[in-house]
């Protein structure tokens, strides 16, 4: 699957809002967005920003979701559709579906500084699920699954800045960490209050429903 290999702040910069896809400096005044608040490109400077169409408002909201979660086309369409077989509100099952895969769990719990960053440690093989080593970052974690770093990864610099920068910040109330022991539990199933994100997922089911 084709992936975004280019700096991703301009990413942000397109979205004009920041996604927080590079950990940690996103909260400093390195953020590209804070000293560069207008669109990536040669004439991005002296851009004015048109009213934009209904459809153009819709791919946009599109577009912020997959690139905060890092998915491409196909995976996301995959799992909106997947998204619209489950009851419920569309819309919300598809942020939740994105909320509960591993790499986003292991994020969330603070033992990797992005979903980037999460993705690799899972792909190397150095986080378990129930004591199973899961190397698969779309796998869809169930509530009460324990999630940890491997005993021969904690010690990993990426892993000890990531859990020493999350001790300073808010944890989920659907997730919990031991930060000692390198390991994290989901809790329970997060509803759509329990998601702290900006989006309104409503124009992306419309969008695709078109």
């Amino acid at each position: 699957m084709a992936r975004y290999t280019g700096p991703v702040c301009r990413l942000c910069r397109r979205e004009g809002e920041k996604l927080f896809l590079k950990g940690k400096r996103c909260f400093t005044e390195k953020c590209a967005i804070e000293r560069r608040e207008y669109p990536p490109g040669q004439h991005g400077g002296g851009r004015r920003r048109r009213r934009q169409s209904e459809y153009a408002v819709q791919l946009r909201e599109k577009q912020k979701v997959k690139r905060i979660y890092g998915l491409g086309e196909r995976q996301f369409r995959t799992l909106f559709e997947k998204a619209q077989r489950v009851p419920g509100v569309t819309g919300e099952n598809l942020l939740v579906a994105l909320e509960t895969r591993l790499d986003n769990i292991v994020f969330r719990l603070g033992f990797a500084p992005s979903r980037k960053a999460a993705r690799q440690l899972i792909r190397h093989r150095h986080v378990r699920v129930d004591d199973r080593t899961v190397d698969v970052p779309s796998f869809a974690v169930a509530p009460g699954a324990e999630v940890a770093v491997a005993p021969h990864a904690r010690e990993l610099p990426v892993v000890q800045e990531a859990i020493e920068d999350k001790k300073t910040r808010d944890q989920l109330s659907w997730l919990g960490s031991d930060f000692d022991k390198a390991t994290g539990r989901m809790l329970e199933r997060p509803t759509r209050a329990d998601i702290p994100l900006a989006v309104e997922e409503q124009l992306i089911v419309e969008l695709y429903n078109k």
